[in-house]
């Protein structure tokens, strides 16, 4: 999977999320080492239940959006 803080990779129209091994989009308001880990640590859970491949994830600090169809 790519994880990324660019906003480009949301555009599903740019990045069919079906045509990639799993897209993680971060749109968090600190981009500082220690805020990425611990958003993170709120999406292990997730990665535990959904599936990644061929999905886009978008992940802030209070949700997580998943776009695409489960594997």
């Amino acid at each position: 999977m790519l994880v990324t803080l660019d906003l480009d990779f949301a555009d599903i129209r740019a990045y069919p999320p079906d045509q990639y091994p799993g897209l993680v989009v971060l749109r968090v308001h600190q981009q500082d080492k220690q805020h990425l880990i611990q958003t993170f640590e709120h999406v292990i859970p997730v990665l535990d239940r959904e599936g990644i491949e061929g999905r886009l994830w978008i992940v802030e600090e209070s949700r997580v959006r998943i776009r695409g169809e489960s594997a």
